[in-house]
């Protein structure tokens, strides 16, 4: 098993990095803003897309992650219960939207129309698996 370690630096670079999170779960709990330290973790569980058993057949599997920005220097969040720390988030999508170069703000889509906005110097990210993997019950699907 290989583990994905990814850094975003750039938009292009943020794009594979949502690439790689797409449809991964957290528990709302687990959001860890630290302000002194200008960062957000995200501990996740994410869906394996890259991952392959055979030359047409996918292995669905999930890994443990964190999702860490850097340069944080606000955050707002909406359609999220922060007090229900046991509800969970499927992620869907990382956006940014550039401000005056280098900042700008990143978005992470969650489904149920929940988001987080962070607001940065620049965009610094990294992605890195946290060892174990294990088999997901099903393939995520999403309707058209």
């Amino acid at each position: 098993m290989k583990l994905l370690r990814l850094a975003a630096l750039d938009e292009e670079d943020l794009n594979i990095v949502s690439a790689h999170v797409q449809d991964a779960v957290m528990k709302v709990g687990d959001i860890d803003f630290r302000m002194s330290e200008n960062r957000l973790l995200l501990p996740l569980n994410r869906f394996a897309w890259e991952a392959k058993k055979g030359w047409f057949r996918q292995h669905n599997e999930r890994h443990g992650a964190i999702l860490q920005f850097d340069r944080v220097i606000g955050l707002k969040s909406s359609g999220i219960d922060r007090g229900d720390k046991d509800g969970v988030l499927s992620l869907l999508a990382i956006r940014f939207e550039e401000g005056e170069r280098p900042s700008g703000q990143v978005e992470i889509v969650f489904s149920g129309n929940a988001a987080i906005r962070l607001d940065v110097e620049c965009i610094e990210a990294r992605l890195t698996d946290l060892g174990g993997a294990w088999q997901a019950s099903s393939r995520p699907r999403h309707s058209t």
